[in-house]
């Protein structure tokens, strides 16, 4: 005959031994979520720092394009690559009409 011990509450030793199985499996779940989540949250950092590099250079990049774009556009460039390159010239003034409406 086995005896069973009763504990104060009305639990059984196998009943606190089950209970106790359980909370140990939740918190080593727990533990492994943590870690899980801590590294899956150390990888999305890694790449946003990646992706604001990336725009950093892109910034770089696209400062220049602007700059290169305002020195191809500018005025005398385009007057002197009109005269060299096209052969354009001004109108005479004899040759200009104004128009009233």
């Amino acid at each position: 005959m086995t005896a069973t011990v009763t504990q104060p509450g009305g639990r059984t030793s196998r009943q606190l031994l089950w209970l106790n199985g359980i909370v140990l499996g939740l918190v080593l779940l727990s533990s492994f979520a943590v870690i899980h989540s801590t590294h899956a949250c150390r990888e999305l950092y890694a790449r946003l720092q990646a992706f604001e590099s990336s725009q950093w250079y892109l910034q770089e990049d696209y400062g220049r394009l602007l700059l290169e774009q305002s020195t191809w556009a500018s005025h005398y460039r385009v007057e002197k690559a009109a005269r060299n390159d096209l052969g354009m010239l001004p109108p005479d003034l004899e040759h200009l009409r104004v128009v009233l409406p």
